[in-house]
């Protein structure tokens, strides 16, 4: 509903449905304030006394034979008042179960409030003095520029009314300069129509619908529920900005609202308001649908009203009930219809139009010998216990019950107002729109008496169309409804007045609805500098509906139509959203049957920390292999190790295997695109490889180069917008040995693909061929610059062409820039002399190919002329000269950067071909011997842009910014002489610092021999006390250049320090010893080893490397994982057993806390143990036996082998899952 929406009560309006909290409601309530409730009162005294002299009048008028006294006219008056409140009182009687949440609204409607329609739509900017010359201008018929163009998207294509009301509004529009392009989404019977007006209709597919390049639209209109399948596309970047008007005839979906709230598919609603968010405007035919559809409101509801609907419905009910009319009965019946709003549970408005109805009843409503007559009030439903209330009014005013009847609303409305004789409209509402039921009667050909309403005054000529009454006056109700009865059956004028509404009615609102659409499009739409401005104003002097659009045959339709210019329709998006969402509430509440071949969340989380497990036991064996000394392997070997290295290497270069496909070819395309939106646009391929302006939009299945990374100027969204394709060439320039070895280089707009002027698979192979055997600095493109076929036919020269592009102004800023960027005087013309009398043609779209040193030439020409343009634009993010449309201003920039190449090249003598993109013929534009005029090549040399550019690099590297935002050195790379200088001098010290440190390690392994860092290093240290003793360091020197000299071994009963594994043999040979080994950077210890001394009981065991061990120290976990039911008691990291710690660190922490554990072995268990540890030393003893055999073999062989054995070779146990608890549900 309306943003200020019914009063403060918010409570009972959002009980209502009229507002919700966050949504922005269209509906404003205006009530009375208390002298005109005064004056009200004044005119209901007013009227009491008119109506007792208007009786008295009555009776000595022609026709009426009794004339009443005043004590008569005092009883009926009396009568009266007694009716009205007994008529009151049923009334609310028949609305008692009105809930108390509605009460507060129902008062304040019952004292006279209105709902109001209040639309907000935002308007276009308004031009500015210095642009208004050029508005002058395109309103002219300028034949270069082109029309406003605009695309169409249809629903089913029926012939169906909604259809023939948008078909005549386009009409309209094409009258007014307007060109369309017709989409639907699918086909139907109205499609040769739609082709005549539009041209071919494209089918959209939710495939073709992302095919399809929006932009190149001034707008977008939609005409129904059904092309909420297209919306999701424009809703991706670069299509979100594009003005869409999106139209809505159809109720289906508001009818569903309280289904969806029932069912709790809020996320369904949520997803259509999203939907209709998308739309500048959701523009609706009658003034009840923004109501209806007030949940979906986001401030953007608009009613353009007018609609063939009512006419439409009534003539082809006449069609198929043709005798309706021809009733053979004499009595008169009257049809009182009321306000097309129906204000639930209010019934004092009811009575009010009774009061005022009253003496019409009691004059006509008596059955006499020429006949009775029969009054219908039509309203409501029919539960809702209006008969009953009008049989009780019947009673009292001594009327035939027959005589007053009620008609609900849900009825078959078309047949009681085609056997009617008089309509009668009771209500005194004001309201927005002309009223349907109204609306439809004159369409059925049936006389209408309606209030002096300003709505109904306005289309309806008193006495021609219908006659009209002053509202709460029955006198004049009284009179006007004689004209129209004549005794017992309707008059002559009756039959005239009813003719000439009819035919009115037909086209009524035609006018009023073409012109609100007309209206609408010159505020929402802004046109580019290159269209021409639409007509303000029909040339035709009457619009009508095209009824030829519906055809002759009648269409078969409900009778039970709605009362307003809605349709209800059966609409298959609304469906299919509706079973998907269904779908996705069931799968969330449990009810769907789970396949119990699908994992489940648990089942994912235990998966995912198995292989954390992997990873961290794949490093510790990384770790451990490269400590091993390894004789000399194969050649496969080392050739994978050292694709293993160029891999990484590549990783950091940003090259994989789409950059090592394009080794070898003699250029790369980069496809320059903005958004998720133009990814259909792009080409896959080695010759190709996106570039994207914007880190969110980066394809994440390919190669592309993200712009951003590479140029974090383009994180500035104002200067990304300033600069658009340039911006991503600037991206690629800097440092472009990284990311481009290719002699050649290109570029392409990903709009030259959506246009179709992409390069084909011919054109590429002869383009590929050509540069192949080119020895010269060329450049080729494939797109031309051209505006609406405006080069061949009108002979337009480059400048005027920029001029067209830029609102005037190209040839001004041009000249500006130019004198600014070289320091020039300003009585020096500034303006390179471009050809006027070539006809050639000129590169467009960023859409062509040069070698690879002539485009860092290019970029750093641009870089300069774009640091000057933006010192000209001081008015930034407010103001742009070049541009008059919000996208214009927008992307001031753009439209002279794209046309700037072809400045660079024609006076630095580059070779100018133009490419055919379909057949790859090769035409060469702007010969060398062509070129006559002056020719500013000085301007353009290469030296004397280098020296500017080396300029520049030093005010940068010195910090002397010439002004605040200094854009140059934020658009690539600063380098100079004298940054050159200090990064040698910086690389230098770097290798001099390197070979130092080299020195020194290669003295350290002369003087203390080959040594490496033990597994166990942090626990190598221990102090130095009064005693003298020494670090452990000191005593692996003895060992210090054997290769298992880490110290890492205990002596339970020395108590001494670690030691290595050479001195374990000599000193320690029979004692308890325990080996401390690093496992993923935490230390662990063998289960076999520590549970001899330790009780170990309630400790997590792992298997690593086919061992068990345990681990010392706790390690605490960041988070616990999902479907975690075991965890250690001190540091709450995940078991996956039933244990109680994690380690035997935090076991002793639980000792000193608890009390309930211990490491003192028992008994039982040392037994065991014994046993246990018999039988391992048996078969520790035959694996010794059998090493020192391979020894033996080994010492045979190569006696000149280090003293000390060597380690064994590592085995090859069948390989089984790394890092799982051995009691794992995953374990092998």
């Amino acid at each position: 509903m309306a943003r200020n929406s019914l009063s403060s009560d918010a409570e009972a309006n959002e009980e209502l449905g009229l507002m919700k909290p966050g949504y922005r409601s269209l509906v404003r309530r205006i009530f009375q304030s208390e002298s005109q409730r005064d004056q009200a009162d004044d005119d209901r005294r007013l009227d009491r006394q008119s109506r007792g002299r208007s009786l008295h009048g009555r009776g000595i008028r022609k026709g009426f034979s009794i004339r009443p006294s005043p004590m008569c006219c005092g009883r009926v008056v009396l009568l009266f008042a007694l009716v009205l409140l007994l008529t009151h009182y049923k009334m609310l009687l028949s609305f008692r179960l009105v809930s108390e949440e509605k009460t507060a609204l129902s008062e304040e409607l019952m004292k006279g409030a209105s709902l109001w329609f209040v639309p907000n739509v935002r308007r276009s900017h308004k031009l500015s003095d210095l642009d208004r010359h050029l508005r002058s201008r395109r309103e002219e018929q300028n034949p270069t520029l082109r029309k406003p163009r605009l695309a169409i998207i249809l629903g089913k294509m029926d012939r169906d009314a909604l259809s023939m009301k948008l078909f005549t509004v386009l009409k309209s529009l094409k009258e007014l300069q307007y060109t369309f392009v017709m989409f639907a989404v699918e086909d139907g019977k109205a499609r040769q129509y739609w082709e005549r007006l539009g041209g071919r209709v494209s089918i959209l597919s939710p495939t073709s619908s992302g095919l399809t390049d929006w932009s190149i639209f001034e707008g977008i209109i939609a005409s129904s529920l059904e092309a909420k399948k297209v919306i999701p596309s424009l809703l991706q970047d670069p299509f979100c900005s594009i003005p869409l008007i999106w139209i809505i005839g159809e109720d289906t979906l508001a009818k569903r609202f309280p289904l969806y709230v029932e069912m709790g598919l809020e996320n369904l609603i949520v997803e259509w308001r999203n939907s209709f968010r998308r739309a500048d405007a959701v523009v609706f035919s009658d003034f009840s649908l923004p109501m209806l559809y007030s949940m979906l409101d986001t401030g953007n509801f608009l009613v353009i009203p007018g609609s063939p609907i009512d006419t439409w419905s009534a003539e082809n009910y006449l069609k198929f009930h043709p005798k309706l009319k021809q009733r053979e009965s004499t009595d008169l019946v009257v049809v009182v219809v009321g306000s097309t709003f129906l204000y639930e549970k209010v019934p004092l408005d009811n009575a009010v139009e009774m009061g005022v109805i009253s003496p019409l009843l009691m004059k006509f409503a008596k059955p006499t010998t020429d006949g009775s007559s029969k009054f219908i009030f039509m309203c409501g439903n029919s539960t809702d216990g209006y008969s009953e209330a009008l049989q009780e009014v019947a009673s009292s005013l001594h009327l035939p019950h027959s005589s007053l009847m009620h008609y609900g609303l849900d009825g078959d409305v078309n047949r009681i107002l085609v056997e009617a004789d008089v309509v009668l409209h009771g209500s005194f509402r004001d309201e927005q729109g002309f009223p349907p039921l109204l609306l439809r009667a004159m369409s059925f050909g049936v006389p209408v008496l309606a209030p002096d309403l300003p709505i109904i005054k306005k289309y309806i000529v008193d006495g021609y169309h219908g006659l009209l009454y002053e509202k709460h006056n029955p006198d004049k109700l009284m009179q006007a409804f004689s004209i129209l009865v004549s005794g017992r059956g309707i008059s002559e004028s009756a039959h005239r007045i009813a003719a000439a509404g009819r035919l009115h009615a037909k086209n009524m609102l035609a006018s009023e609805c073409i012109t609100g659409y007309a209206q609408l499009l010159e505020n929402l739409l802004q046109f580019p500098s290159e269209v021409s401005l639409p007509f303000s104003r029909l040339n035709s002097m009457e619009v009508v509906w095209q009824w030829g659009f519906l055809g002759k045959e009648p269409v078969q339709i409900d009778s039970e139509l709605p009362i307003s210019d809605t349709i209800t329709k059966e609409l298959d998006v609304v469906h299919a959203l509706e079973v998907k969402f269904a779908a996705l509430k069931s799968s969330e509440n449990g009810t769907d049957i789970q396949d119990k071949e699908h994992p489940t969340s648990d089942d994912w989380d235990i998966l995912s920390e198995i292989q954390m497990s992997e990873e961290h036991e794949m490093q510790e064996i990384e770790e451990l292999e490269e400590r091993v000394e390894r004789p000399l392997s194969s050649w496969n070997s080392v050739y994978n190790i050292a694709r293993k290295a160029q891999k990484i290497d590549f990783e950091t270069n940003e090259r994989d295997e789409g950059e090592l496909e394009r080794i070898g070819q003699p250029f790369c395309i980069y496809e320059i695109y903005d958004g998720a939106g133009t990814w259909p646009f792009l080409h896959h391929g080695s010759l190709y490889r996106g570039l994207s302006l914007s880190a969110r939009a980066l394809r994440s299945t390919s190669d592309d180069v993200d712009g951003v990374s590479r140029l974090p100027l383009l994180n500035n969204t104002y200067y990304k917008d300033l600069l658009c394709d340039l911006g991503g060439m600037f991206a690629i320039a800097n440092k472009v040995d990284n990311v481009h070895t290719a002699p050649w280089i290109g570029f392409q707009s990903w709009h030259a693909t959506a246009k179709k002027i992409s390069l084909s698979e011919r054109a590429e192979k002869i383009l590929e061929e050509i540069i192949h055997a080119e020895t010269e600095d060329a450049i080729y493109y494939w797109v031309r610059l051209e505006i609406n076929g405006a080069v061949s036919k009108y002979d337009l020269t480059f400048w005027s062409l920029c001029e067209i592009l830029n609102a005037d102004h190209c040839r001004s800023v041009f000249e500006n820039a130019f004198r600014h960027m070289y320091s020039l005087p300003e009585e020096f013309d500034a303006l390179p002399p471009m050809p006027e009398d070539d006809l050639g043609h000129w590169s467009a779209l960023h859409s062509w190919v040069m070698p690879t040193p002539s485009f860092l030439e290019f970029m750093m020409f641009s870089r300069m002329f774009v640091d000057s343009l933006d010192s000209l634009n001081t008015a930034k993010e407010t103001s742009c000269v070049l541009g008059i449309s919000e996208a214009e201003r927008k992307h001031c920039f753009c439209r002279m950067l794209e046309v700037l190449v072809n400045v660079w090249a024609y006076h630095s003598y580059r070779k100018m071909v133009y490419i055919d993109p379909v057949t790859g013929s090769l035409e060469e534009q702007h010969p060398f011997k062509d070129r006559k005029g002056p020719m500013w090549v000085k301007f353009f040399d290469f030296a004397l842009l280098k020296s500017m550019d080396e300029d520049l690099a030093e005010a940068a590297d010195d910090q002397d910014y010439p002004r605040e935002g200094w854009l140059w050195p934020q658009t690539g790379e600063v380098y100079c002489q004298a940054i050159y200088e200090r990064e040698r001098e910086e690389r230098y010290r770097q290798k001099m610092d390197k070979k130092k440190k080299a020195a020194e390690k290669e003295e350290r392994r002369q003087k203390f021999g080959k040594r490496q860092e033990s597994l166990g290093g942090k626990m190598n240290e221990t102090k130095v006390n009064g005693e003298g003793k020494k670090k452990a360091s000191d005593l692996q020197r003895t060992h210090g250049d054997s290769a298992r000299s880490e110290c890492n071994l205990y002596c339970l009963d020395c108590k001494c320090d670690a030691f290595c594994f050479y001195c374990r043999s000599s000193r320690h040979k029979d004692h308890r010893v325990i080996q401390i080994r690093r496992s993923s950077y935490h230390d662990v210890v063998r289960v076999a080893e520590i549970q001899k001394v330790l009780d170990i009981g309630g400790v997590q065991t792992y298997v690593i490397n086919s061992a068990r061990v345990l681990f010392l120290n706790e390690r605490p976990q960041p988070r616990t994982g999902k479907g975690v039911s075991h965890i250690c008691e001190i540091c709450g990291r995940s078991l996956l057993d039933p244990f109680r710690f994690c380690s035997l660190g935090c076991k002793l922490v639980g000792i000193k806390r608890n009390g309930d554990a211990s490491f003192v072995i028992d008994d039982g268990k040392n037994e065991e143990m014994e046993r246990e540890g018999v039988s391992r030393q048996r078969m520790s003893s035959e694996v010794e036996e059998l090493r020192g055999d391979e020894s033996r073999h080994h010492h045979h062989h190569h006696p000149h082998q280090h003293m000390y054995p060597t380690p064994p070779p590592p085995s090859n146990p069948p390989r089984r899952r790394k890092g799982i608890p051995q009691r794992a549900p995953f374990g092998s």
